[in-house]
């Protein structure tokens, strides 16, 4: 009998709507402020590069998420994808390649080019 409420529960969270693209970001991004477009970010260990859907990648948490849009950017996927960057500093700036790559391939995704980073603060 414990199961069954088990086997309810998966089946319905299965039925959810998927996001919409740009949901997530509107998600993220809610009650922060845009600020003047930056070149160049610098890299920190406690943040990592994130898809929210093949044209768009966010950087940073707590009071300042940065945002950067690409362009269509084959292969990245919010949440299934490895991004790697080529970076020639401890930053991550405009003009920089990035690849979406699939975990577990093995075949490199293609490469797409950074662009501005925008602040989005806290108000």
């Amino acid at each position: 009998m414990r199961a069954l409420p088990l086997i309810i529960l998966v089946a319905l969270g299965s039925c959810t709507r998927p996001a919409a693209p740009g949901e997530g970001l509107a998600n993220r991004l809610a009650g922060r402020t845009a600020g003047p477009p930056q070149s160049c970010v610098l890299t920190r260990s406690e943040f990592s590069l994130q898809a929210v859907d093949p044209t768009t990648i966010t950087y940073g948490s707590g009071s300042t998420i940065y945002v950067n849009r690409l362009g269509p950017c084959p292969g990245l996927k919010e949440l299934s994808t490895i991004i790697v960057v080529s970076a020639s500093s401890g930053q991550y700036c405009r003009g920089d390649r990035i690849r979406a790559n699939e975990p577990g391939s093995i075949i490199p995704g293609p490469t797409c080019n950074l662009g501005d980073w925008i602040p989005y603060r806290r108000s």
